[in-house]
Order: structure tokens, then C-alpha cells, then sequence
């Protein structure tokens, strides 16, 4: 097998592992609410699980580098996203007159303009030495430097911020 070949199937796996770690999350909050307390517990450690294969392909790929380095990926990626990829999706929505993946796209979309300015800030200021508290809207995925009122994005209250 060539190192090309392997490279790419890090990381497709990375993909996948990543994914799945995402949906076995969602499905135990899911069994969680249904009162289904083993199923949710199966669910979060197979979350985990893998997540920990995520993290080993993305490390043998050589993909985790400098915090800087790191942070400018994140930056490229999110720019990427409220870019090209939402504005794409958000066309193929409207023209199917999908209200829910549009509010959805649009959320993440904006929040995505928000994440690279914050990377953005975190590169400019990687030395600093000053604690930052992050503030995340659990409806749309924005963040906040500071709890807000509200969500600048879809105006949920600030009190439902988690602070990170």
C-alpha cells in the first residue's frame, strides 16, 4: 500500500471515527431524555471509543501540529465553511424550500464567521497569558468572550450559555 494511500485512509477513518463519535453523543442525550439509562451509557462510552480512534488516525496522519499551526487549520476550515460550503448548502435548501436545513445551515453558517474570528484572535494573542472564558449557545453554536444578554445569532438567553 502506498503512503498516499494510507494518508488518504487515515483520513477517511478519522472522518468516519469522528462522525460517529458526534451521533453516538446525539443518540445518548436522545436515550437519556426516553428514560433509557444503559442504552445512553453504551452509547457515551462508544462515543468515546471513538473518539480515541479519531485522535490516534489524525496523530499518525502527522495532522496535529503547533498550537499555531493548529489554529491557522482552524481558521482555513471555518473560512472554508461559512465561505463556500454553507452558501452552497443553504442554495440547495431554498430551492427546496427546506425551512429547517436552511435555519440549520444559516445558524451554523454565522457561528462559523464567529469561530475563525476567534482563532483569528487566539493566533494574534498565543502568547498571551491572560485567561479567557469562552461562552457557548447551546441552540446555534455560537460563541461569546463573556456570557451575553442574548445570542447574537438566534437571540436564545444568555443564561443557557455554557462557559468554557
Amino acid at each position: 500500500m502506498s503512503e498516499n494511500k494510507t494518508l488518504k485512509n487515515l483520513m477517511e477513518g478519522f472522518a468516519g471515527e469522528s462522525q460517529a463519535n458526534r451521533k453516538y453523543t446525539i443518540y445518548a442525550k436522545k436515550a437519556e431524555a426516553e428514560g433509557k439509562t444503559n442504552a445512553a451509557k453504551l452509547f457515551r462510552a462508544a462515543a468515546e471509543a471513538e473518539a480515541i480512534h479519531a485522535q490516534k488516525h489524525l496523530e499518525t496522519a502527522k495532522k496535529v501540529l503547533s498550537t499555531a499551526e493548529n489554529l491557522q487549520d482552524a481558521v482555513n476550515g471555518e473560512t472554508f465553511e461559512f465561505e463556500s460550503m454553507y452558501p452552497e448548502f443553504l442554495k440547495d435548501a431554498e430551492a427546496e424550500g427546506n425551512k429547517d436545513a436552511i435555519r440549520s445551515f444559516t445558524f451554523a453558517m454565522e457561528a462559523e464567521k464567529v469561530h475563525a474570528k476567534l482563532y483569528k484572535e487566539a493566533l494574534e494573542n498565543i502568547d498571551s497569558e491572560e485567561e479567557i472564558f469562552f461562552y457557548l449557545c447551546p441552540v446555534c453554536g455560537n460563541i461569546e468572550i463573556g456570557k451575553p444578554e442574548k445570542c447574537a445569532i438566534c437571540n436564545v438567553a444568555g443564561e443557557k450559555f455554557i462557559k468554557y
